[in-house]
């Protein structure tokens, strides 16, 4: 059994290759600010809440409810069960669970869904799955009690 010592990078340079923005704007306290794409590939299986400011990607499972100030994409393999808040969705995979959505809510031919939504826009693919209600509008308005 033969052990190699490797380095891995830092954290900083792994976070500049997700950079969505070309340009990467330093603060006056030297803090740089990454739009940063979180992943949770296939075969990884989560169970518990997760709270992010950047976008996620979900191609595995999630069990557990999901709050994001960015856009949220589920792939045709991913599968979420819980609540789900975020700025804009799209949905491939598979989700049963309530969302809210503020802006734009993409369901991919390929996807299933099973709950209630709110959200401000609505796109549906032709062979799209979904047994629920549905409210459009503004998620303030419509889900006051939070």
């Amino acid at each position: 059994m033969f052990l190699k010592e490797f380095r891995l990078p830092s954290p900083a340079l792994l976070s500049l290759k997700l950079v969505q923005n070309k340009s990467i704007m330093a603060k006056e306290n030297n803090v740089i600010n990454l739009q940063v794409i979180n992943l949770i590939a296939t075969g990884t299986k989560i169970t518990g809440d997760l709270l992010s400011d950047g976008d996620i990607r979900i191609d595995g499972e999630l069990m557990g409810d999901l709050e994001t100030r960015g856009r949220l994409v589920i792939g045709a393999s991913g599968r979420v069960e819980g609540e789900i808040r975020c700025k804009s969705c799209e949905i491939a995979g598979t989700l049963k669970g309530k969302l809210f959505i503020a802006e734009l809510l993409s369901l991919k031919a390929s996807s299933s869904v099973s709950g209630d939504m709110v959200t401000g826009k609505l796109t549906i693919e032709p062979g799209a799955f979904f047994m629920g209600t549905c409210t459009m509008g503004d998620e303030t308005t419509n889900n006051e009690s939070r």
